[in-house]
């Protein structure tokens, strides 16, 4: 009975959790909508910085939302490893098609260390003109005042970078759709609670981020993160442990999904949770008591066999409502992302997915990578058999 007890007790963290996600949601979007008006008087000179591999789902599409951006005065500068890239040609087509914006492109980068994204960063931190970098995935697509928002935090000296959340576009797989209730369902809900118990951002979401060349050198440079898997988290993480805030942007960029499978959705994933496993061990054991789905059948089974199945409906719908509504709060309210309504029926799947990758990451550190196998250990990549392979 008192087994029984614990675990029915221990059931109930997972719907804590989610209703203290619903309180800091709501509470961050309502904050961010009684700001006053953007200030478009701040507006320094940007140099936006994409490290490219390969084609991502309408790659020339995502390249060109930021030639079309309602700002005075900026660059992007794009880097390739390979100069035979496919991704080369589109880049080149951009440069014709726009030629008012300044685009240019380094190939032939030099690798620093096993994490080809961070070399070419650094190549296009040489490269850059301007101080203020913006640092943003090849599938994201962004809209016109895009850079007005991302730049307004800097008028205040004490952020030292800027990061934001996404709304979803393209997919059309089953193993997308899930991948699309990832944001507001996982990673906006846990990065808004762990900036609470935090005082503050702690790390950044590499779809964008923003820097100075100065809080960059700062920090040791991209170089001093060559070899480590978790990019994004390691810029943002050492820029707030020297002082700085870490600000989240007013606007959602577009992330445009691929039309995956389910198995590249859980590689993708595991290796995710296998990186943040090493850069936050002690959060990611944690997160055992935020996977509400598993616990509200444990619940459930334990209250059946004890003679009180009101009690484990109660648990599964109590759940359902939860989670649901976590997920609708977050994507439909909050990002505005009017996409995630008919994705909502996935959520418990999405949860299913979720706390099976979660146990995987907690037993693995092995994880894929572009057709190479890694092993990730204190947040260092080390590659598994044969020459190392880049990212």
């Amino acid at each position: 009975m008192a087994i029984r007890s614990l675990l029915l007790l221990l059931a109930l963290c997972p719907l804590i959790y989610y209703i203290l996600s619903l309180y800091n949601i709501i509470g961050y979007f309502r904050s961010i909508r009684r700001l006053p008006p953007r200030d478009d008087v701040f507006a320094p000179p940007v140099s936006i910085l994409k490290p490219v591999r390969g084609l991502d789902s309408e790659a020339y599409e995502n390249f060109a939302s930021y030639c079309r951006l309602h700002y005075p005065t900026y660059e992007i500068i794009f880097a390739v490893s390979d100069p035979g890239d496919p991704v080369v040609p589109v880049i080149e087509k951009l440069q014709r098609d726009f030629p008012e914006t300044r685009i240019r492109l380094a190939t032939s980068v030099e690798p620093l260390g096993q994490n080809n994204k961070v070399s070419n960063l650094y190549r296009l931190v040489r490269e850059a003109e301007y101080e203020l970098l913006v640092m943003t995935d090849s599938d994201v697509r962004v809209g016109p005042d895009y850079l007005r928002e991302l730049v307004a935090p800097f008028a205040d000296a004490s952020v030292g970078a800027v990061t934001c959340f996404y709304r979803c576009a393209g997919g059309g797989t089953l193993a997308a759709h899930l991948a699309m209730l990832g944001m507001c369902s996982d990673s906006l809900p846990s990065a808004l609670i762990a900036r609470r118990l935090e005082g503050g951002m702690q790390f950044a979401f590499g779809w964008t981020m923003a820097t100075t060349k100065e809080r960059l050198a700062e920090i040791g440079g991209w170089e001093s993160m060559a070899d480590h898997h978790s990019d994004d988290f390691e810029l943002g993480n050492r820029i707030a442990r020297h002082g700085h805030r870490v600000e989240i942007m007013r606007e959602a960029v577009s992330v445009v999904f691929p039309k995956e499978t389910l198995k590249q959705l859980f590689d993708q994933e595991l290796r995710w949770a296998i990186g943040l496993r090493n850069v936050r061990p002690i959060a990611y054991g944690g997160m055992i008591f935020t996977h509400g789905l598993p616990w509200a059948v444990i619940a459930a089974i334990i209250a059946v066999t004890a003679g009180w199945p009101a009690l484990a409906v109660s648990y599964l719908m109590v759940y359902l409502v939860l989670r649901i509504s976590v997920a609708w709060t977050a994507g439909v309210w909050g990002l505005r992302d009017e996409t995630i309504i008919g994705k909502l029926w996935l959520v418990p799947l999405r949860d299913a997915i979720s706390a099976t990758v979660w146990m995987a990451g907690l037993l693995s550190d092995r994880i894929k990578w572009r057709g190479s196998e890694f092993r990730v250990k204190n947040g260092l990549l080390t590659p598994i058999g044969g020459e190392a392979q880049k990212k």
